[in-house]
């Protein structure tokens, strides 16, 4: 049953699935090796249809351009799907060798229902929330206080 024909009463949204995995090795076989692998368990772990993706954005690291990801999609037969690669900004003591992806997956599960994989020595990019540093709505509010929210406003008009 393809995901749109579910029957929950939920309205069918296009939701962001993440996955990351890495490599030891520049080469085409262990790109798509990690790529196919990264994929095949994103599609168990949410049981993706692939007639519901819309489309995946898959990065690597500057050391990976032997071949690309998005390959291993299409060989998972990802045809019709709009896919992109792209290279992953270089962040100082950043992980190496690594592939990611972001798939926007049309479904009926909330955004917690979604698991987001992340395989091999890319585990440690996914840290657990209770670490990240929480911003206070206060801290927030003060930001914004002086604002001017018209300045981001649109004028069809031009003036």
């Amino acid at each position: 049953m393809k995901s749109s024909e579910k029957t929950s009463g939920r309205n069918l949204v296009c939701r962001g699935v993440r996955g990351a995995t890495t490599v030891e090795e520049n080469t085409c076989e262990a790109i798509l090796e990690a790529t196919r692998e990264m994929l095949y368990i994103m599609i168990r772990a949410n049981n993706i249809q692939v007639e519901d993706v819309a489309s995946a954005y898959f990065t690597t690291t500057p050391g990976l351009n032997a071949t690309y990801p998005a390959l291993a999609a299409r060989q998972l037969g990802w045809y019709d799907a709009a896919l992109m690669c792209g290279h992953e900004m270089q962040v100082p003591g950043g992980l190496p060798f690594c592939i990611r992806v972001l798939v926007h997956w049309n479904t009926q599960l909330t955004a917690k229902q979604i698991a987001h994989v992340y395989l091999r020595k890319a585990k440690e990019l996914r840290p657990e929330r209770k670490t990240i540093p929480e911003i206070s709505m206060k801290e927030i509010e003060a930001e914004l206080k002086n604002f001017d929210f018209k300045s981001i406003q649109f004028d069809p008009d031009g003036s």
